[in-house]
């Protein structure tokens, strides 16, 4: 009896949509590298709450937020997770409601690119090698 599991290599993605209409299929972007669909769900609420944050005017109410967002937002979606990715709608009227906090809205500390570039810049940093470093004496 053969187990099957899935290929250790699959990861999630997240495509985001410009809502304004002035991406091809509205789709300005897909973020690739996500390992678990936690990180994926996660990445896109933080997403989409602070693209919320920026349609937030002075003095706006709940309902000219998501007017707004509707309008100039952008959205994002956990591609192939089905009823387990997140999705806007369960949380829209609460954003919209509710200011967030700059950890709410901070997607790029969730951005599977910028931890590979992270990581990649670790490499550059002195110590970084396995090799021990000569000591000078100056």
């Amino acid at each position: 009896m053969t187990e099957t599991s899935p290929p250790e290599d699959k990861t999630w993605r997240v495509r985001i949509m410009d809502l304004s209409g002035g991406a091809e299929d509205n789709i300005s972007e897909e973020v690739g590298g996500f390992h678990d669909l936690a990180h994926a769900n996660a990445f896109a609420r933080t997403y989409v709450r602070d693209s919320v944050e920026r349609c937030r005017m002075p003095g706006s109410s709940a309902k000219d937020v998501l007017t707004a967002w509707m309008s100039f937002g952008e959205d994002a979606l956990v591609i192939d997770a089905g009823e387990s990715g997140w999705h806007s709608a369960n949380e829209l009227d609460d954003f919209a409601a509710t200011r967030a906090t700059p950890m709410e809205r901070d997607w790029r500390a969730l951005d599977p690119r910028r931890l590979v570039e992270d990581e990649d810049a670790d490499e550059d940093l002195p110590g970084a090698t396995d090799e021990p470093e000569e000591p000078s004496f100056h």
